[in-house]
């Protein structure tokens, strides 16, 4: 597959024009149906994302397969795809989209059955794409950033690179497999020029990412410094995350009802009831079957997660399917390292249920129940992460330099100061302290107490 063809596919999504899709799935027993048609209402509104204002007149058709397995030649069977093929003919349908990963030959394979209905020089034609070059097209679009733009194109490059292939005479190979100087025709010279093009354009890409990374690891370490706690908001995408965090923070960033709508990760400063600072960070929205490329082009931003004190998990009350995408969200966590912390589930637009369950039991499980839009139960969340820090501290005896006042100020500023004595030493302080603190101030950190 040429990098080409796969921006080929991609641009029936991108002109915000009225298409009509076809959605694919399998499931490997009947157990398993009722989550088919999940994932495919899923991808349908990804799809819907990625055709933008053209979506409210686009067709939705949907054919789902029972079996074990994929078919090597087509993903689905072949009478499966000669059904689909008269289903696209019928219905003038331009784009067939796989609910998972496809190889290159099975996109090859199944865009020819579905086209055998269409005249060779007809111009309607049926493009076939898969579940990881759908999200690959709506993070391009969404992205804003610089460097949420280099992840994007990173994690295209990658997706691309092992998919290239050679094709037609102009591309045939000469010369047998001796490996002879001169015995390599132009086929395999195109096709290696062109991976070495692509991953040359990887490691150009890598050193400008590694670049914005350097300066967000400055960033992250003066706020490390700053001993001020930080709170990740992460969860399923459109669950309300950005919504939040400009509710909270008047961070003044998009927060739309469409599947990925942020990208780049914001980090703003609020005050709890306590009068105490936090830091909140948003994140980019997590999915099922999120493309592990993705993942490692934006785990500079995903580490925000990783290294936050506490992670607010919003989840959206009202979605039928709550229950499966925590599970999917603690799922990524899990493979981030970010597991473990303290963690408040947050369920967000509440009032959009009817029923809200009693404080006694949403506290039992840790959650909240808030509405971003309305600001309902906002106030318990912060009295929550109040607690949280409180509960996370720690009594701890600090012996300064007397030239180092200014560490004695920072606790007396961020602390519970117990008590300070000056001694031939230095200045003894015992305080309250989070882990984070003891961290800063280990040099000064006194083993008795």
């Amino acid at each position: 597959m040429e990098v080409t063809d796969i921006k080929e596919k991609l641009s029936d999504t991108s002109e915000g024009g009225e298409i009509n899709v076809l959605l694919i799935g399998i499931y490997p027993d009947t157990s398993e149906e009722k989550q088919c048609d999940v994932s495919l209402a899923e991808l349908k509104q990804l799809a819907e994302t990625s055709i933008g204002e053209g979506s409210a007149r686009s067709k939705f058709f949907s054919i789902t397969q029972c079996r074990k397995a994929p078919d090597s030649a087509t993903f689905i069977g072949q009478g499966k795809a000669e059904e689909a093929a008269k289903l696209c003919f019928d219905n003038d349908i331009s784009l067939a989209v796989m609910d998972a990963e496809m190889s290159p030959s099975q996109i090859r394979n199944l865009e020819d059955i579905l086209n055998k209905y269409y005249d060779a020089s007809s111009e309607k034609h049926v493009r076939v794409i898969d579940r990881t070059m759908l999200i690959l097209d709506i993070f391009a679009k969404h992205a804003v950033t610089g460097e949420g733009k280099l992840q994007v194109e990173i994690a295209q490059l990658r997706y691309t690179s092992p998919r290239l292939t050679g094709k037609g005479l102009q591309l045939s190979r000469q010369g047998g497999t001796s490996g002879s100087i001169g015995a390599r025709g132009p086929g395999e010279t195109k096709l290696e020029t062109d991976k070495r093009h692509l991953q040359r354009r990887i490691q150009s890409l890598r050193s400008e990412l590694e670049e914005l990374e350097k300066e967000r690891l400055v960033k992250r370490g003066k706020r490390q410094k700053s001993g001020i706690p930080t709170a990740a908001i992460a969860g399923y995408t459109n669950a309300g995350k950005s919504t939040l965090l400009n509710y909270l923070t008047n961070a003044g960033i998009l927060a739309e009802n469409k599947l990925f709508a942020t990208l780049d990760p914001t980090v703003r400063s609020l005050t709890l009831p306590s009068g105490r600072e936090i830091l909140l960070s948003d994140t980019v929205g997590f999915i099922n079957k999120l493309p592990h490329g993705l993942i490692e082009a934006f785990k500079s931003t995903l580490d925000e997660v990783r290294f936050a004190d506490i992670i607010l998990v919003i989840i959206d009350a009202s979605d039928p399917e709550a229950e499966r995408k925590t599970a999917v969200t603690e799922e990524i966590l899990n493979d981030l390292s970010a597991s473990g912390k303290p963690t408040v589930y947050v369920f967000n637009k509440s009032d959009m249920i009817d029923v809200i369950p009693p404080a006694d039991v949403a506290e039992a499980k840790d959650a909240v129940y808030i509405s971003a839009k309305t600001g309902e139960g906002v106030e318990k969340l912060l009295e929550k992460l109040d607690r949280i820090l409180a509960d996370s501290k720690i009594k701890a005896k600090f012996v300064f330099p007397f030239d180092n006042q200014s560490a004695v100020s920072y606790l007396y500023k961020n602390t519970s100061v117990e008590s300070v004595e000056y001694t031939e030493s230095g200045v003894e302080v015992v305080a309250l302290v989070t882990a984070k603190e003891t961290g800063m101030f280990s040099d000064y950190l006194a083993e008795d107490i």
